[in-house]
């Protein structure tokens, strides 16, 4: 009798992972770390809830894929962040995972060598220390949680987390937003329209059960109470951008309609900046007067900023690599936006006590 192979036919290896648990008795988290988690979740929870009239700003490289860059760049965040805490909570945007359209780098946790060797086990130790060391600088960080498996190793760490526009229609990312710990931001589709987000926030405040992994890296059914604290982030689509004025009124009609908080993040790159991250700025200062003229809504801002301007290919010899510079999408450099978010600042600031509810 003939036998044929039906299982693993297209599977070339599989490598089993430290578990979850094991990382962190490994990198454990220290309490002054787990102080600034707890302190920026919460600031996001109060500025959700309306009770802090201050905007949050996600800002930082597009991608992580030099450690040392991303710290200096935090140290400069970090003073950032303390100048402006009047007015805006500083988070720094630490994404290790890239959805590729349909091949390219995946990021820091799935390819830390940059080189196509896949050492996922070395990415999740390089990615939860430098989280580690973030957090006790005492910047709270952002992530995209697009993988379902890698928030079990992560998301002790994360303040807030977005769904991209490519996932937010996903089932499964739905339900795992249901039970993350932190706030968590769903970006409108790809063609800019808002329908998958707001199905997408309709979803996520309410129970799930589903497959999953524990701490153990044992395969669970995990079964979540709801996450309260997600909203919508408007990053453009379809070439066109929806920061304006008329497109956050729109935004707002939708959600009431739906009966969801009409908290309302907008992402200054993607469509909303035609991908070029020179023009962010003027989306800021576009905000920045709404929020002069009254909105109330806008409770958010992602920028895409790095040392340097642009960005840069991967080169197959990685010395050549440009220190400070995305190989993902284009940032802002450091100095301009740290002129871009002062002078938001100075644009809101004494018009904040009037948007506390």
């Amino acid at each position: 009798m003939t036998h044929h192979a039906v299982e693993d036919v297209n599977v070339i290896s599989t490598e089993v992972l430290i578990t979850p648990e094991q990382l962190k008795n490994e990198l454990p988290i220290s309490t002054h770390a787990e102080a600034t988690v707890v302190r920026g979740r919460q600031a996001i929870r109060s500025i959700l809830d309306g009770s802090d009239p201050r905007l949050f700003v996600v800002v930082g490289p597009c991608s992580i894929h030099d450690v040392k860059a991303a710290m200096d760049y935090a140290h400069r965040l970090k003073a950032l962040a303390d100048e402006l805490s009047d007015s805006l909570l500083l988070v720094m945007r630490v994404y290790f995972e890239k959805p590729r359209t349909t091949v390219g780098w995946k990021g820091l946790i799935n390819d830390p060598a940059m080189d196509d060797s896949f050492n996922i086990a070395g990415g999740l130790h390089i990615g939860r220390q430098l989280l580690l060391d973030l957090n006790e600088l005492g910047l709270p960080c952002a992530t995209e949680a697009l993988d379902p498996i890698s928030p079990q190793y992560m998301q002790d760490l994360i303040a807030w987390s977005a769904i991209g526009a490519r996932t937010t229609e996903s089932q499964t990312h739905r339900e795992m937003s249901s039970g993350l710990s932190c706030p968590v931001g769903f970006k409108n589709g790809t063609d800019g329209g808002l329908k998958v987000a707001i199905n997408a926030l309709l979803s996520v405040t309410h129970s799930h059960s589903f497959l999953g992994i524990n701490q153990q890296g044992q395969v669970a059914v995990v079964k979540t109470r709801g996450n309260a604290y997600s909203h919508v982030v408007l990053r453009g689509g379809d070439g066109k951008p929806n920061y304006d004025s008329v497109s956050v009124a729109l935004a707002e009609r939708e959600l009431e309609k739906a009966k969801l908080a009409t908290n309302i993040m907008i992402d200054t790159s993607h469509a909303n900046s035609n991908k070029d991250p020179a023009l962010q700025p003027l989306v800021l200062d576009n905000i920045g007067h709404q929020i002069a003229e009254g909105n109330r809504s806008i409770v958010g801002i992602m920028l895409e900023s790095n040392l340097h301007f642009g960005r840069q290919d991967i080169p197959s010899d990685l010395s050549q690599l440009k220190y400070g510079v995305s190989v993902t999408d284009g940032c802002l450099d450091w100095e301009a936006t740290a002129t871009a978010l002062r002078q938001l600042r100075a644009n809101i600031q004494p018009h904040l006590a009037n948007r506390k509810a």
